[in-house]
């Protein structure tokens, strides 16, 4: 408790060996800058990462004095915040692609971070420092695009000629703030002790007896769509510096979000070339949190939670080891085990198939991450197994494509022998009849007013884009099982348990539908979704 409210606590010792191999006592240690203590700031900037060269005024960004550590009230709004604004005139290593670091130490007063300095004295001791690359490099994808009927294109000459000889361009990018936290706390940490992701930024001195405070260079809030690109007509670059207090508490925060982006940046999710959606997502959380009410937050994580209590308690529905694979598919039991097709909707199993096949397609022409692409492929072949379990499936050795066998598909007697086959042939007609012509309105608009790559493209993202927008993965989809239920006057057939996830997870997209910004006819999307199970609902009383 201690560790996360920021007061000192009693850290028990530990046992280590000393030089002649006789286990000793660790003692715990404590910060070396007391509470109140006066301290100077200096920042300097450097093409070096390793390094700075102290002799040059120039890289001197910020220097304040006689600060005190621990100073909650001080500053131009009396809550313990200095700012100070620079700019200066990018170099030509920056230009051509190059790096910047900033370089910050915290000193105790009258003393300077430079070895050599002759005015004024240098100690190890007193001394925190900490620095980090100021510029990002992110990756940008060129892609030659055009009007399929008037070959018009709305990209630049340059961006024409990058799309032919090259897919991928690495490109720096500039943020104009940065805040710099130092660490309020007096917790005795044990060298060797300390819990993670702290053991990585505390700096213990040589004895083990006393620690520097920790200094963090805090980038959280700086959006991802508010960096610039710095290329070879930047002449300036301009940069805002915050210093201020941070309690250990908070500070933890911050260091569980960088070290998770630090541990999936060196992980499968880097190496498997993570996409700019990533970056938006953050955008999006971050900008959640700080336009949403507190309350409908929470609302929302209780919501989350729930969900994922049901999502757990699905785990033991799973029949076999062979269905594990299926576990993401929630109504895997209920067809696994289902005997009789009365009631149910066949032609919505194969209509799922195709847009789970329309899905996959797309990313794949988009060249998103792999994880993404993995998960609509493990989707499509949970469609293609439902297939096995609403039809009797057999290979055809006497019909042969190429040398390959043919597959025949016959429906089962339990839906031939039922009205339940004429039902569903009607409900798809009708709703054919609605969708039809939105489609072919959605094709026109498409072709007229966006930018494809090819023919193909245009098709796949004219397909995705339609059921994006009007059909969507959700309760829209089960209008043909509404007609069934309304015909058969009975929803004793239904998959309950899979309706309830759906339901859940509908209420979930309402709530972040609201607290997340998102196109409007997503939201629309949400609301029509609702008005589906609320029949639903109607139709079991």
């Amino acid at each position: 408790m201690h560790m996360f409210s920021g007061k000192s606590s009693d850290t028990p010792a530990t046992s280590s060996p000393n030089n002649s191999g006789i286990v000793g006592t660790r003692l715990p240690a404590t910060n070396l800058f007391s509470d109140g203590m006066l301290i100077d700031l200096y920042v300097y900037l450097s093409e070096s990462e390793n390094s700075v060269n102290f002799s040059d005024s120039s890289s001197l960004a910020w220097y304040k004095e006689n600060l005190k550590y621990g100073d909650w009230t001080s500053g131009d709004n009396s809550d313990g915040i200095f700012t100070h604004s620079i700019s200066f005139p990018a170099s030509e290593h920056l230009r051509n692609n190059g790096s910047i670091y900033i370089h910050v130490y915290v000193v105790k007063s009258g003393y300077n971070p430079d070895p050599n300095n002759k005015n004024k004295m240098f100690s190890k001791k007193y001394t925190a420092s900490t620095s980090a690359q100021l510029n990002k490099y992110r990756k940008k994808r060129y892609k030659r695009t055009s009007n399929l009927l008037t070959g018009h294109t709305e990209l630049t000459e340059e961006e024409i000629m990058k799309a032919e000889t090259m897919k991928v361009e690495t490109i720096s990018y500039w943020h104009p703030n940065l805040t710099i936290n130092i660490i309020h706390d007096f917790t005795q940490w044990t060298r060797g002790s300390v819990p993670p992701p702290v053991d990585e930024y505390v700096e213990f001195t040589a004895a083990g007896d006393g620690y520097k405070p920790i200094l963090f260079l805090n980038t959280y809030w700086n959006l991802n769509r508010e960096y610039v690109p710095v290329n070879e007509s930047t002449q300036m670059l301009n940069l805002s510096l915050t210093f201020q207090p941070l309690t250990l508490f908070r500070w933890q925060m911050y260091a569980a979000q960088s070290m998770k982006q630090k541990w999936a940046g060196a992980g499968i999710l880097d190496q498997l070339n993570r996409g700019d959606e990533d970056d938006e997502d953050q955008d999006t959380m971050k900008e959640m949190f700080l336009e949403t009410s507190p309350y409908l937050l929470g609302l929302t994580a209780v919501v989350t939670i729930l969900h994922s209590v049901f999502e757990m308690l699905a785990f033991k529905n799973v029949v076999s080891k062979m269905d594990l694979i299926f576990i993401l598919c929630t109504d895997v039991q209920f067809w696994n085990n289902r005997k009789s097709l009365e009631g149910l909707s066949v032609r919505s199993v194969f209509f799922n198939v195709f847009q789970s096949l329309i899905v996959l397609l797309y990313v794949l022409d988009n060249e998103t991450n792999f994880v993404i692409k993995l998960s609509c492929f493990v989707g499509l072949i949970i469609e293609l197994w439902k297939i096995t379990k609403v039809m009797d499936v057999s290979i055809n050795y006497e019909k042969r494509i190429l040398g390959i066998p043919l597959l025949t598909f016959k429906d089962r007697g339990t839906y031939v022998h039922s009205n339940t086959r004429v039902y569903d042939e009607m409900a798809f007609k009708y709703l054919g009849m609605a969708f039809f012509p939105l489609l072919g309105g959605y094709c026109i608009y498409s072709l007229f007013y966006h930018e494809h790559k090819g023919w193909y493209s245009f098709v796949l993202s004219m397909l995705y884009g339609f059921l994006l927008t009007f059909v969507r993965y959700g309760f829209i989809m089960m209008t043909p099982q509404l007609f069934i239920n309304y015909k058969l006057k009975s929803v004793a057939h239904l998959p309950w348990r899979m309706l309830t996830y759906k339901a859940l997870n509908t209420f979930i997209d309402d709530i972040f539908a609201f607290i997340i910004k998102m196109p409007t006819m997503y939201r629309l999307g949400c609301l029509r979704d609702d008005v589906i199970f609320f029949i639903f609902l109607y139709q079991v009383y």
